[in-house]
């Protein structure tokens, strides 16, 4: 019965995660040709292509994702047994960035599950869109973030979202307003972008009745049947309806991590590792 080597799974991780042999080699330590030998015996072991080539790089097959999720899973409980064996768990403060739907729809269950692991490392948050996250990181104000991505297929991309219309009923009255009211974001994100070129996509009408990052405002708008408001799907609360019928639809988007540092602390790849691995299962 085949094995499947340690040393080959966490340098596929980094060819699948960088998109390029070359720039992989240079974070392993490897030649550019002695990794390619080690991603084809890879695929030799598992029996499947991994990985599409061309002269842009490389991106992983259907398989290659699939393994890639199992990989990170596994590498991660490797780390963490040997960290905990060697007495030498994880400790001191990570930052982390998320925006605030996905902070109530998945944060939850993602950090009980991560500091039952890493009990030392002290967690520090901060909610804001995607467009506040990226300049944070740059800055080094925070170390790991959860951001979204336009394209839902991207190979960055480990759980897709979809946006949807929120109201206060299913068939709002407002919906027959000549200039339908929306409560959205702030211009720079993605459900604003998102909501902005689908009504223009089929001629419908509309007006920004409210702007506001806070989840908690938008929700509350749309409770007061005001306006029409978008969020993930995740993020829609029990109270309020999806509006599907007289309303275009709305796009897709991924989820991805990114991290301030080329080579993250132990602490924010654990943490990382620990998002792709459990994000797409809840």
């Amino acid at each position: 019965m085949s094995t499947l080597d340690l040393t080959l799974l966490r340098n596929f991780a980094v060819v699948a995660r960088t998109g390029s042999i070359s720039l992989a080699a240079v974070q392993v330590g490897r030649t550019q040709s002695a990794l390619s030998m080690q991603m084809q015996r890879l695929e030799e072991l598992i029996g499947q292509a991994l990985l599409h080539r061309s002269g842009s790089g490389v991106r992983p097959t259907a398989a290659g994702q699939k393994l890639l999720m199992h990989a990170e899973a596994l590498l991660a409980s490797h780390d963490e047994i040997l960290a905990e064996m060697r007495g030498a768990g994880l400790s001191g403060a990570l930052s982390l960035g998320c925006p605030e739907d996905y902070s109530i729809a998945f944060l939850p269950d993602l950090l009980r599950s991560f500091c039952a692991l890493h009990p030392e490392v002290e967690l520090r948050m901060v909610c804001a869109p995607t467009s506040e996250l990226r300049p944070l990181l740059h800055r080094r104000q925070i170390e790991v973030a959860l951001v979204s991505l336009p394209d839902a297929t991207s190979r960055e991309v480990i759980r897709e979202e979809r946006f949807v219309w929120v109201a206060n009923e299913a068939e709002p009255p407002i919906l027959g307003q000549p200039s339908l009211p929306l409560a959205l974001s702030g211009p720079l994100t993605l459900d604003y972008r998102a909501a902005g070129e689908a009504m223009e996509a089929v001629g419908r009408r509309y007006r920004i009745a409210f702007a506001s990052n806070s989840l908690a405002g938008l929700i509350a708008i749309a409770r007061s049947g005001h306006a029409i408001s978008v969020l993930t799907r995740t993020a829609v609360p029990p109270d309020l309806h999806i509006v599907q019928t007289g309303l275009p639809p709305l796009p897709a988007i991924g989820i991805a991590v990114e991290f301030a540092d080329q080579r993250p602390s132990a602490a924010a790849a654990a943490l990382g590792a620990h998002i792709r691995a459990e994000l797409p299962r809840l």
